[in-house]
């Protein structure tokens, strides 16, 4: 058993690692860039967002309970359209500082999950390609096993999905190799 903090020079690395990684895969790399659509009356729909006042969240268009998605309105609210979800964000200039923190801190608590499985399963000394497959399998699991919740219940298109599980892939064969070069030898 290899406890946590034996571990800590492998999670930081490999959560640096995979910031790096991702931050390539985004802005270098051209595939995402197709995951989301200009919808073509932009102007109009936000001036009609706007002229509601909502405020940042998660919406569903058309909302109503169970009961009401029934009735004969509801059907009729659903077939006529747009069916949808809509995620808004507070208003302003867009920023990243926010967001790329809480990444690699999700990446960080990824890597101390990661290493507490593998810590449990293996102890020092493991080899490498042991210490690779548990740590490679929990971090895909992490990074990639839910994506396709995105597409199942939101309505995110499956090549959107599909390249979100490549990019976790990546991060998760990162993150095996980073723990089964710094794994502890004894």
């Amino acid at each position: 058993m290899v406890g946590i903090s034996a571990l800590l020079l492998p999670i930081l690395l490999s959560s640096v690692i995979v910031f790096v990684a991702s931050s390539l895969l985004h802005m270098v790399l051209t595939y995402h860039r197709s995951d989301y659509q200009k919808l073509p009356n932009e102007d109009a729909v936000g001036a009609a967002i706007r002229a509601g006042n909502a405020a940042p969240g998660q919406y569903l268009i058309p909302h109503m309970s169970m009961t009401e998605m029934r009735s004969p309105e509801g059907i009729e609210k659903f077939k006529k359209g747009p069916v949808g979800m809509l995620f808004l964000r507070q208003s302003g200039a867009p920023g990243m500082g926010k967001n790329l923190v809480q990444w690699f801190v999700y990446s960080v608590v990824i890597g101390v999950f990661v290493a507490y499985v593998t810590g449990r399963t293996l102890g020092a000394g493991a080899a490498y390609l042991a210490v690779f497959r548990v740590t490679g399998t929990v971090a895909f699991l992490a990074y990639a096993a839910g994506a396709p919740i995105d597409s199942i219940w939101r309505g995110q298109t499956w090549s959107a999905t599909v390249k979100a599980i490549i990019d976790g892939l990546v991060y998760a064969l990162l993150t095996a190799g980073t723990f089964g070069w710094l794994w502890p030898k004894m």
